[in-house]
């Protein structure tokens, strides 16, 4: 009998352990898995990937927001450059004008607006020669209508610009048959004063 519960007793499972906590040890830890050696180096370059993903992602968006920007303002620039344009045309259009529309009884008027509406050299010499100009209008009892038919932009740098226009000029004096109206042409020299912009020269062109 006693050699019987020997054996018996040698094949038993020993009794759990409990460790200092309480907790039961039962030999192997299965409840932590260390990580995979080839796992981490499968996930390493996978990062750096994402990364640079997102570095060139974000330099493309750099990139295209300077492009929109530099575009934007080549955009403004064209369209200031294009406004400054219909003003220095508009300019001597007016001008072409007030040069050949021309009444002998309104000839002070008439001279008043050339003289305001210009600078510089031109403005000097019309000034100067205006109370001949006068006169001759007057003995002649002379009228002039002028209309611009065509104008255009001939050069343009910085606050001044050159502008061809091309008038049609009827013109009747007292006791004269009736005259068809002439083409003319003329070169108007437009400069920035300030914030008006005036007329600096004038000249006939064939």
């Amino acid at each position: 009998m006693r050699a019987i519960e020997s054996a018996d007793t040698e094949h038993e499972t020993p009794p759990p352990k409990v460790d200092e906590s309480g907790a039961f040890d039962c030999g192997d830890d299965q409840s932590t898995t260390p990580v995979d050696q080839d796992d981490r180096r499968t996930a390493e370059p996978r990062h750096k990937g994402v990364r640079s993903a997102v570095v060139v992602a974000l330099g493309f968006v750099g990139a295209l927001a300077g492009l929109m920007g530099w575009l934007g303002y080549q955009a403004y620039e064209a369209h200031q450059q294009s406004q400054q344009q219909t003003k220095f045309v508009e300019t001597a259009r007016r001008q072409a004008v007030n040069l050949t529309t021309i009444s002998n009884t309104d000839i002070e008027s008439d001279v008043k607006r050339i003289v305001d509406s210009s600078t510089g050299t031109f403005h000097d010499d019309f000034q100067k020669r205006s109370p001949a100009f006068v006169d001759v209008v007057k003995q002649a009892q002379s009228t002039s209508v002028g209309t611009v038919t065509a104008a255009g932009v001939e050069s343009m740098a910085g606050d001044q610009a050159r502008v061809l226009v091309a008038v049609s000029v009827k013109t009747s004096n007292a006791g004269a048959p009736e005259q068809q109206p002439r083409g003319w042409r003329m070169r108007i020299t437009v400069t920035k004063v300030g914030d008006d912009l005036k007329v600096s020269d004038v000249a006939f062109v064939p």
